[in-house]
């Protein structure tokens, strides 16, 4: 026996007795065996969901905890997917604390209503470079000096004429395309 949770949405027009009612007739289904309990059952209401379901906005969220074997699952399952009243389900392995419907909202952060402008900047802005400077390549032993100052990492450039060692003047892009 392991012990499960699961999430039912419902259809948001169904009164609380119609949802205890499925949820008996469900839960019939999954602890059949010997052993198998309704550990916990959490009604949330009707809440408003993220995006539409079959065309509903809101739906009747329900969490239910309990302990069954995995060879009554599929009967459950199939029941689950069978109903036109439940807009979605998740069936997941129980391996925390008990889920509340007070545990989906986030406390606020201490300090959250003030707003400071220090918070926005970011630095200044980065220097712009001209097109002229872009598009020439420095020759020589200028190459050398300013692709490692500038890279950090090694003498390695590319630009529009394709990738070359600079400190060694090899064309890499003539390497690769060597026949084997």
């Amino acid at each position: 026996m392991r012990l499960y949770e699961v999430v039912y949405i419902f259809n948001a027009d169904l009164d609380e007795d119609a949802v205890n009612e499925k949820l008996t007739a469900f839960h019939a289904l999954a602890v059949a065996g010997d052993g198998a309990e309704v550990a916990a059952v959490d009604h949330w209401g009707t809440r408003q969901m993220a995006y539409p379901i079959q065309k509903n906005k809101s739906g009747y969220y329900v969490v239910a905890h309990f302990r069954a074997s995995a060879d009554s699952l599929p009967e459950y399952e199939r029941a689950l997917t069978l109903d036109d009243d439940i807009l979605r389900y998740l069936l997941v392995l129980n391996e925390g604390e008990p889920t509340t419907g007070q545990s989906t909202f986030r406390p606020a952060r201490p300090g959250a209503d003030r707003d400071d402008d220090d918070d926005d900047y970011h630095g200044p802005p980065a220097p712009k470079r001209e097109a002229s400077d872009r598009d020439e390549e420095p020759e020589g032993d200028e190459a050398a000096e300013g692709d490692e100052a500038a890279e950090g990492d090694g003498p390695r450039v590319v630009n529009a004429h394709g990738p070359r060692n600079s400190a060694v003047g090899e064309d890499v892009a003539a390497e690769s395309r060597a026949p084997l």
